[in-house]
């Protein structure tokens, strides 16, 4: 065999063994692109369920082309660094509350307003619809992936609360714009991270606090908190956001995918925490036969109307002041609930 006949059947046998092995005759190999999702509640915990889902959906309809590694309970980056940690590369995806970091994020703030949203479901269809709309400058440093709320907030406390009356003088845990509402409503709000709070109701730190129930049993509040009232009171909106720079780097096909889940998974985790707090509410019932939820009264909704006007007004001259359309956004959102409401 000649010296040439040799070295073309040398190639064509390294480039059979690059065919078996995965790899190009080059030597690279087609791994998948690796991304890196950071959260910051527990794993349990609604927002995780979340992301899990969009995990396997992202590597199932790209075809393991996409795999993505996740990363719950603050493990990569804390609640209030994940925005900035995305911005910068510390994690290529990361799922945020836009309440931790109050009056940067204006026009979808105006989503958390207690504007009686009925439902998760309703509320996170009309932040979909508020970004698409106005299209917020607020997110022009990152890929927005998503957005969702959690279902409306409610009272929860180791007394019974049978009506508002029963919150004067009480000191909840409480954050964003339920502090305002809570103070209206004759109740002392007390700023804490969810994860101190167990412990500050033990003590008597706390006699309770404004959350959405879903916590009753994904973090076993009913032990603590036996009592509900549930009105609909404020929601936490959500955005799943992407470093810019890893975003435009992905192949088109894969962005595709990205862009077809956008919507599919705000309606998703929107449906799943809707039945999760009723599945939390039987669960409550049957894990603590103290546990009552008590429906508001007529006279109460009354004073929750006279209580939020306040704050809607402060809204809108607060994001009007920084050159923004205020009062466009809050018409906007309550055509959103009225639109959903039933849906």
């Amino acid at each position: 065999m000649t010296n040439q006949k040799k070295m073309i059947s040398t190639l064509c046998f390294s480039a059979c063994i690059a065919v078996l092995c995965g790899c190009s005759p080059s030597g690279k190999t087609d791994k998948p692109i690796t991304l890196t999702y950071a959260n910051f509640p527990p794993a349990s915990t609604f927002p995780c369920v979340q992301m899990e889902r969009w995990k396997e959906e992202v590597e199932k309809r790209t075809k393991g082309k996409v795999a993505v590694q996740t990363f719950p309970g603050g493990t990569l980056l804390g609640a209030k660094d994940i925005f900035d940690g995305v911005k910068q590369g510390s994690a290529d995806i990361g799922n945020f509350a836009m309440s931790y970091q109050p009056g940067r994020f204006p026009i979808s703030e105006g989503v958390d307003l207690p504007i009686g949203f009925p439902s998760a479901y309703a509320a996170t269809m009309t932040f979909c619809d508020v970004m698409d709309h106005f299209k917020p400058a607020e997110f022009n440093d990152v890929e927005v992936l998503t957005v969702f709320t959690c279902p409306p907030a409610a009272i929860m406390a180791s007394a019974p609360v049978p009506a508002l009356s029963a919150l004067a003088g009480m000191e909840l845990r409480v954050s964003g714009t339920g502090a305002e509402l809570l103070k209206c409503l004759g109740g002392v709000p007390v700023a804490m991270p969810m994860s101190e709070t167990p412990d500050a109701l033990q003590k008597g730190v706390v006699q309770g606090l404004i959350s959405s129930m879903e916590i009753l049993k994904d973090m076993n509040f009913v032990s603590y908190c036996p009592h509900a009232l549930r009105v609909n009171l404020n929601v936490v909106t959500f955005a799943v956001v992407m470093n810019k720079t890893k975003y435009a780097a992905l192949p088109e096909d894969v962005k595709a995918v990205f862009q077809e889940l956008y919507r599919d998974q705000a309606e998703w985790t929107a449906r799943y925490v809707d039945q999760h707090v009723e599945d939390a509410l039987v669960w409550s019932k049957e894990n603590n036969p103290a546990f009552t939820l008590t429906n508001p009264s007529s006279e109460d909704e009354k004073q929750l109307l006279q209580c939020v006007q306040p704050i809607l007004e402060d809204y809108v001259a607060s994001v009007s002041a920084k050159g923004l359309p205020g009062e466009d956004v809050l018409a906007f959102i309550q055509a959103g609930r009225q639109k959903y409401a039933g849906k």
